[in-house]
């Protein structure tokens, strides 16, 4: 406990994802030196000031706070090199610039949601579940210029189930990573790390998780029932796999978001169409149907499949494809 108090972190981070890392090196007794997050911002229906989770758990706890809007400026480029720390830990943050980078002795380190060279970018995660992955983890790494692209120190694997979605692999992820973090850390300090360059994972192609747009979250029916699966629980929770439908009785088009999907092994054929029962919402794909546990009209809350069928008939909507 002692040696960690003498060992100075600043740690860079912004949503819960990274309040879980930030959490497990405080109660373990590092010096948390700092803590640099994004500003407060408007967020919400009346716009209120929003302060990020991890300034929240920052102030809870006395922790020196830092809140640059440009990791450039040379105010703030001062404030965190006086700070005098030996390492810099970064959880969901944003891209740094190579002088931040630089600045502590022991260099700068990252918590990636992917088995690195895997899934490089912005949505690792998503991409992970929306591609099939039967496993993902999560990867420590030092920053360099290029994005995702550093010696790799350490790595913890979890499996990903045929229905699990994103919201549960995030979770989980959140705890191993803050555990790898602090396995990591402590082997920084104690100089027995080994970290791998990325280009020595033999058999492993990188590969790119790109941020993901609500224009690039319509779902495609016209594709197989397991990669339409795929897509939906790979944007369950947030942002949401949509389609849009047309109401039968007066032609308004709506979109809806769909949750909780199953594959089934009812086939479906071209002419196939949406229908109801007892058990969920049934739309046809190129091969078999999915069944759709939760839904979301436009305008409206999400809602479990029963609720939604309450009040209204699916018989009155037609799916408009991709």
């Amino acid at each position: 406990m002692k040696d960690r108090l003498n060992f100075n972190i600043v740690f860079m981070g912004t949503p819960d994802f990274a309040v879980a890392s930030l959490k497990n090196l405080h109660e373990s007794g590092y010096a948390i030196v700092g803590v640099v997050t994004a500003p407060d911002k408007p967020a919400g229906r009346g716009q209120q000031i929003q302060q990020s989770a991890v300034k929240k758990y920052a102030l809870a706890h006395g922790l020196t706070t830092l809140q640059p809007t440009s990791l450039k400026d040379p105010e703030f480029l001062t404030e965190l090199k006086n700070l005098q720390a030996d390492l810099f830990v970064v959880v969901a943050f944003r891209m740094l610039p190579e002088v931040v980078w630089q600045m502590p002795a022991k260099g700068t380190i990252n918590l990636h949601g992917s088995l690195l060279p895997k899934y490089r970018g912005a949505a690792p995660i998503n991409w992970a579940i929306i591609n099939g992955e039967k496993e993902t983890g999560v990867s420590t790494f030092f920053i360099e210029k290029e994005i995702d692209t550093g010696k790799v120190i350490q790595q913890a694997t979890i499996p990903i189930g045929p229905n699990d979605h994103v919201g549960k692999i995030h979770d989980q992820l959140m705890e191993v990573g803050a555990d790898l973090m602090l396995q990591t850390v402590d082997a920084i300090r104690m100089d027995t790390i080994q970290p791998r360059p990325q280009s020595d994972f033999d058999g492993i192609t990188p590969t790119l998780a790109p941020k993901i747009f609500k224009a690039t979250t319509q779902i495609d029916f016209q594709k197989q029932v397991q990669d339409v699966h795929n897509f939906c629980r790979g944007l369950d929770p947030y942002p949401g796999a949509w389609t849009l439908m047309r109401n039968n009785k007066n032609g308004d088009l709506k979109s809806f978001k769909l949750f909780e999907t199953r594959i089934t092994e009812i086939p479906s054929t071209p002419n196939a169409t949406i229908y109801a029962d007892k058990d969920g919402i049934f739309i046809p794909t190129q091969d078999f149907y999915l069944k759709i546990g939760e839904i979301q009209m436009e305008g409206k809350r999400r809602m479990d499949y029963k609720s939604f069928l309450a009040g209204n008939n699916m018989e009155d909507w037609s799916l408009i494809t991709k």
